[in-house]
């Protein structure tokens, strides 16, 4: 183990994901994974990747239609993906905010997805206390924390924004803002009701059972070859299906609508935290902190009292500027996640009907309310429902990459670029704004 600050460093700690970590220590059979398929076979749906975005498609297609015989493939373990991989927030902004302010999007349009966002936070609180999943989800509303003056008047243009867009978001001061969380060197803040947090491995997990309990099939390490219109071919048989929903994240299968390109992203834990330092910290469990950047630091509490951080992985060690008081305590564990985007950044889920073949592509970047929301519109496209969910200017073709396309390197350098001339000179240089505006958050 290793100090945020000190002899060692957070990069020196162990690779290991805290969630799969305390899945185990509960109970060791908790992470095997489920039989591969067994040879060939039919379904009425067949669900390729069974991150967040599958999981919850797979669930709202029984939920719309218990008799469906739906398979659910994964080429390793349910949560071993990106979306197990998070640092857990459930929140709407600005962890999976893909259209809002966009000037090309009409505003009641905006209006619509941010009620949807806002209804997904809710939602995957409600599904897993009703299918009594245990993936210690609270609730404690989202505080996003200005610490230069760029960041001041981008939360304060959200703020005023705000009521237009149906949200319910305050502007606070550096006082208002100690009530949430007592942080370094803040400046302003915004609070919303609109935030949560989620054990991602347990969601995925549980959902799992819950599925499989309703009649579902769920295959692990069965990696798919290639996606047909009705017929996905695996490492282990040929599965022929009507409909085919396509989610696998960062990977991309032959013959299928994917990810035009990867970003990363990393997170770090800390050992569990005695309650003074929680104390003199001020953030209440369930509470989900985000520094207003370019690149975006989250931070949570987890339910066994650990710091919980999450941002582009070269910026982790930032939490001890943030918040001093925990910066000489042990960090236990450190990983990363791939996370396919679209060509242009942004989410995005469809469906060709003439194929059969439907897609939902980055919504893992934006946690796990984006992906319920992901699941919510594939299901009904699938089944056909027509619902006001399927009018969401998101529901689309994934955008193809272009010659004018910024490569998420570039965009992920130009972000880290104007983080640091906001810092140093208090403005952000036009380019690298431009191209950071690019990067998914």
């Amino acid at each position: 183990m290793h100090q945020l600050e000190g002899r060692g460093t957070a990069a020196d700690a162990p690779h290991a994901v805290l969630w799969w970590d305390r899945l185990v220590a509960g109970d060791p059979a908790a992470g095997r994974p489920r039989p591969p398929l067994d040879g060939d076979t039919t379904a009425d749906v067949v669900v390729v990747g069974a991150g967040s975005t599958g999981v919850w498609t797979a669930y709202y297609l029984l939920e719309a239609d218990p008799s469906l015989d739906v398979l659910v493939l994964d080429a390793d373990r349910a949560g071993a993906g990106g979306g197990g991989r998070s640092a857990g927030a459930v929140a709407t902004r600005p962890l999976g905010d893909p259209d809002a302010g966009r000037e090309d999007v009409e505003e009641d349009r905006q209006r619509d997805l941010r009620a949807a966002l806002r209804d997904s936070v809710v939602e995957v609180g409600g599904v897993l206390a009703a299918e009594q999943v245990d993936a210690g989800f609270r609730y404690g509303g989202l505080v996003t924390l200005a610490r230069t003056f760029p960041a001041v008047d981008r939360v304060a243009a959200r703020a005023a924004a705000a009521p237009r867009l149906g949200d319910e978001e305050r502007l606070l001061d550096g006082v208002g803002a100690a009530r949430h969380v007592r942080a370094e060197g803040v400046l302003a803040a915004t609070w919303s009701p609109d935030g949560a947090h989620v054990d991602p491995v347990r969601l995925q997990r549980g959902l799992l059972d819950v599925l499989e309990a309703r009649g579902a099939r769920v295959a692990e390490r069965t990696a798919a070859l290639r996606v047909s219109p009705g017929a996905v071919a695996t490492v282990h048989g040929v599965v022929r299906a009507p409909r085919v929903v396509v989610t696998t994240g960062a990977t991309t299968v032959p013959g299928a609508p994917g990810a035009a390109s990867v970003v990363r992203s990393g997170a770090l834990a800390t050992e569990p935290l005695p309650e003074e330092v929680w104390q003199e910290v001020g953030l209440a469990p369930g509470v989900t902190v985000v520094e207003d950047r370019h690149r975006p630091l989250q931070l949570v509490r987890s339910t066994d009292d650990r710091l919980v951080a999450g941002g582009a992985p070269d910026d982790l060690l930032r939490v001890a500027d943030l918040l001093p008081a925990v910066r000489h305590h042990a960090v236990t564990h450190v990983w990363t996640a791939r996370h396919g985007v679209t060509g242009d950044g942004r989410p995005a889920v469809g469906l060709d009907a003439g194929s059969g073949i439907a897609w939902g592509v980055g919504a893992g970047v934006g946690g796990p309310a984006l992906a319920n929301l992901a699941g919510r519109v594939l299901a009904d496209l699938v089944t056909g429902a027509g619902s006001a969910l399927t009018e969401l200017p998101w529901v689309r073709r994934p955008a193809e990459p272009s010659r004018l396309a910024v490569p998420p390197a570039v965009r992920d350098a130009a972000a880290a670029w104007a983080d640091r001339a906001e810092e140093r000179r208090g403005r952000v240089p036009a380019l690298a704004g431009l191209l950071a505006r690019r990067l998914p958050r």
